[in-house]
């Protein structure tokens, strides 16, 4: 049985049937009957399916908003830029996926070679539960534009959207079986992966999850996608706008309520400007307001389970046990529902809980550094490597670090870390390998294939 409670009242929500290995196995087959005449179509139909998708999820924005913050706690205000944010994706590969992957010529010795873009078949996203929308819908613009299927294992607290993301694309036209959700819980998904007529997998989701994964599809020679963990630095040099620097450091730590894998959760901040960006910090932290997500007047709503925001709870207690300083929450609120208050530590250094491990949760790491040279060497001492970014008003300096310094996917300057379909979003190290979005996502899941002729 899967169940979606909602996290901001521990209330069921509603509970759904687990699929059988049969049942599992049938929606796998038509899936890829379908991509049999799907591939075969022409990229104007695609395109015009596509945007039919954005028309869907614009015009009932408010419904799917109203599902994903009951059965994640996201604040409603999040979730109806995130319906948007999948309209936009949409619409990007719909206009952009044909030129993506037109034949390139390439001069050799034949009278004609060239590189030729093919689909590949069924792809499977397994997704996580934090932005349940977005993560689907940039796994499956790009791939259904693609000329492939595909094939949803959503988290099981966020079914409902996971069915209503289906619907959208039926509601758009696409063929009925192009893209399908199966409901079922992680136990199952080796069955999945394992399937002759599965050509890829592409996940976002923890460490564990990520290497049980690759682990399976690898020893299958199937491809996979992964995007896991993060624990981003967020470098503030001794010239940076400091208020400003807080802003999009506190604006980063906090969407979502903290459950983003490229939220800013370390904070490196040089020796000189260290008390006062503290103050600066710690004044905006003061300002927000956590409670119930349906209300718009809310910065923050509860975390996605009373067992997700317990294991957040035991790391700030490890931490401070390992010498960090609590000087912002850290409590659990004698309140209904999973929610943890802004929290801040400061006195991190690695070794610690906070430093080493990924918060997924709305608590700071506040990090003093020596100097610039001090803080690019902290910055990439991590297991991770998903975004990071730099602050400081020599831009070229800032660009110069971004580029050659940290060792991140993605690295932004004076600015927060955020996806864009324009731009390639994936990692290195232990956050994942592969990368979705932009040209170079949607050519993850095609057959790269040389044409020779003479």
């Amino acid at each position: 049985m899967l169940t979606s409670i909602n996290p901001a009242n521990n209330k069921l929500i509603k509970s759904y049937n687990e699929m059988k290995s049969e049942e599992s196995s049938n929606i796998i087959s038509v899936v890829d009957n379908t991509f049999n005449s799907w591939k075969e179509t022409s990229f104007v139909h695609r395109s015009e399916l596509m945007k039919n998708a954005a028309k869907v999820l614009r015009e009932n924005s408010e419904e799917y908003s109203v599902l994903m913050t009951m059965e994640m706690g996201k604040p409603i205000v999040q979730s109806r830029a995130e319906v948007e944010k999948c309209a936009w994706v949409c619409d990007y590969n719909a206009e952009n996926a044909e030129n993506f992957l037109a034949d390139e010529i390439i001069k050799t010795e034949a009278t004609k070679s060239f590189v030729s873009y093919q689909p590949l078949g069924v792809i499977l996203a397994i997704m996580p539960w934090n932005f349940p929308f977005w993560q689907v819908f940039r796994f499956a613009a790009p791939n259904l534009m693609a000329g492939n299927a595909g094939l949803l294992k959503h988290a099981s607290n966020v079914s409902g959207c996971a069915l209503a993301i289906e619907d959208v694309f039926r509601k758009a036209g696409f063929p009925e079986n192009l893209f399908r959700t199966i409901l079922v819980t992680s136990k199952n998904v080796k069955e999945i992966i394992s399937n002759q007529k599965v050509q890829a997998v592409t996940i976002t989701g923890s460490v564990p999850a990520g290497r049980s994964v690759a682990s399976i599809a690898g020893s299958l020679i199937k491809k996979t996608v992964l995007e896991l963990g993060g624990s981003d630095p967020y470098i503030v040099l001794e010239d940076a706008d400091l208020e400003k620097a807080a802003m999009s450091c506190v604006t980063s730590r906090l969407i979502n309520a903290g459950q983003s894998c490229i939220a800013a959760k370390r904070f490196i901040i040089v020796a000189s400007v260290y008390d006062k960006f503290e103050q600066l910090y710690l004044d905006l932290m003061l300002k927000k307001k956590m409670g119930d997500p349906l209300d718009e007047n809310n910065d923050l709503g509860p975390q996605a389970s009373l067992q997700l925001r317990d294991e957040l709870h035991d790391q700030v207690l490890r931490s401070v046990k390992q010498g960090a300083e609590l000087i912002l929450g850290g409590n659990v609120p004698d309140i209904e529902g999973a929610y943890y208050p802004p929290t801040i530590l400061r006195n991190i250094k690695p070794g610690m809980a906070a430093f080493d491990e990924e918060l997924f949760g709305p608590v700071a790491a506040l990090i003093k550094a020596k100097d610039e040279e001090d803080a690019i060497e902290l910055a990439n001492k991590s297991i991770f490597g998903l975004g990071a970014a730099v602050f400081t008003k020599d831009i070229e300096k800032g660009e110069r670090i971004a580029k050659e310094k940290l060792n991140a996917g993605c690295c932004f300057v004076n600015d927060f870390v955020k996806s864009d379909p324009r731009l390639p979003f994936g990692g290195i190290k232990e956050s994942g390998y592969g990368r979705e979005l932009s040209p170079f996502g949607i050519r993850e899941f095609v057959n790269i294939k040389t044409v020779y002729v003479k």
